[in-house]
């Protein structure tokens, strides 16, 4: 039978249980619109209801490399977060307010 993660934890010392942690964020913090559904736990079916649009339109918007600024934030609303885009430039990194509502 699998251990669940939690009984995996506690077995880990402090410092590699930091470490998974930091590597585990890392890993999200780079994640396409589909592994993000899937993180959170919704289906294509699920966030297309949620968004008022059928599971095809949901699959074609998931495959986009290209998308308005409008229809990321309605997708990431519908994950349960909110967009906020980050322009990091050499000076340092600016918040991009021009598009939110």
């Amino acid at each position: 039978m699998a251990n669940k993660f939690e009984t995996l934890e506690r077995k880990m010392s402090p410092e590699r249980l930091a470490r998974s942690k930091a590597k585990a964020k890392s890993i999200m913090a780079d994640m396409l619109i589909a592994e993000i559904r899937k993180e959170v736990g919704l289906t294509q079916d699920e966030l297309a209801a949620n968004l008022g649009i059928t599971q095809p339109s949901m699959s074609k918007l998931e495959s986009q490399d290209d998308m308005h600024v409008s229809t990321l934030r309605r997708i990431v609303r519908a994950l349960g977060g909110e967009l906020e885009i980050v322009a990091h430039l050499p000076a340092g990194d600016i918040r991009v307010s021009q598009f939110e509502d």
